[in-house]
């Protein structure tokens, strides 16, 4: 069985882990977070017995097998000889058994006392209450245990998590959700097909994508989505990953808008284009570049492709999902175009 999406121990490097995205390892690595500290263990008290015999009534001490007096050994026959001594050391530990059993039931029925008195007998049997610990995290081998998952608004009906990038993003009303499939993007995508204008396949009117940015010496919010806009117009409206061009080529762009923004409470950058194609109305693409606080910190790209003309989404949508934008686990965290910027940091 092939393990399930997950942070892993690296096999190239067991200090760490890596991601195995379900069918191969990707470049996210990371360190591994410090086991939950154990329960302290319970400084040892007076000694009791653990659990104290029903008391059906008074105690009332065994009789003796004789009468109390002064012990008188028997003499050892002379036939008998070293026999004879046996049976003195015999009855001799008889008698030492007989007295630690009558002291024994003596302390076992004087701690049946008042149990809230610490400072008694059965203060020291009272189990300690281990402190609530924090949940470690899961287990990093193959084999083992289900992977790392956060995702606080996996149930909302309204969200996307992306997992990998500790995000949230709103999934707009009619849209369609990811899907799980040996893809490096997190895709959702408009509800509908239609004829693509170019070559034969079939095209969508809409769609947003995040993916880690690992595939570039790049690291400022501006020039990584300055340098991924032109290829996301390439595999968008000019040729995609088959070779085909669903639009017959893509003409000419146009920067329609470009800047520092929020996203998810820190400073990122945009850049968004019009462009013309040789076949249909063309589109809107926009780069979306932010740094990462979550995994292994690489930026984050988020991707818009909507198509222009009055089949595709309103232009303003790609504003409110960048709005919506939010860490796993925080939904008061604001952000997106107009919004103040955050740290970078």
């Amino acid at each position: 069985m092939t393990p399930p999406p997950g942070w892993y121990s690296d096999p190239q490097a067991p200090h760490q882990e890596r991601w195995w995205d379900g069918t191969a390892w990707t470049e996210h690595r990371r360190t591994p977070e410090a086991p939950a500290p154990s329960a302290p263990t319970p400084a040892p008290g007076p000694y009791a017995p653990q659990a104290s015999p029903p008391a059906p009534g008074p105690y009332t001490p065994p009789t003796p097998p004789t009468p109390y007096g002064p012990y008188t050994p028997a003499r050892p026959a002379p036939a008998a000889g070293a026999s004879g001594r046996a049976k003195v050391v015999a009855l001799t530990v008889a008698a030492a058994v007989l007295v630690a059993a009558i002291v024994t039931g003596g302390f076992v029925l004087g701690g049946d006392g008042d149990d809230g008195d610490d400072g008694g007998a059965t203060g020291g049997t009272r189990a300690a209450t281990a402190p609530a610990t924090t949940p470690g995290p899961p287990s990093t081998s193959p084999t083992g245990a289900a992977p790392r998952t956060t995702e606080p608004s996996a149930d909302d009906p309204a969200v996307v998590v992306d997992q990998l990038n500790g995000i949230t993003l709103p999934l707009p009303d009619g849209w369609i959700r990811p899907q799980q499939a040996a893809d490096p993007d997190l895709r959702m995508s408009t509800d509908g097909i239609y004829d693509c204008p170019g070559d034969p396949g079939l095209c969508r009117h809409g769609q947003v994508f995040s993916r880690t940015a690992t595939a570039t010496d790049v690291t400022s919010p501006r020039a990584l989505a300055e340098q991924d806009i032109a290829a996301l117009a390439d595999e968008a409206y000019d040729e995609n990953r088959l070779g085909n061009r669903p639009f017959g080529g893509l003409v000419s762009h146009q920067v329609v808008g470009s800047g520092q923004i929020a996203v998810a409470g820190r400073a990122g950058w945009y850049v968004r284009w019009r462009v013309t194609t040789k076949k249909g109305p063309g589109g809107y693409v926009q780069s979306l570049a932010f740094p990462s606080s979550f995994g292994t910190g690489a930026p984050v790209l988020v991707r818009f492709v909507f198509d222009a003309g009055p089949d595709g989404p309103p232009l303003a949508l790609m504003d409110t999902i960048t709005r919506g934008i939010r860490p796993v686990g925080d939904a008061a965290t604001s952000g997106g175009v107009g919004s103040s910027i955050g740290p970078s940091s």
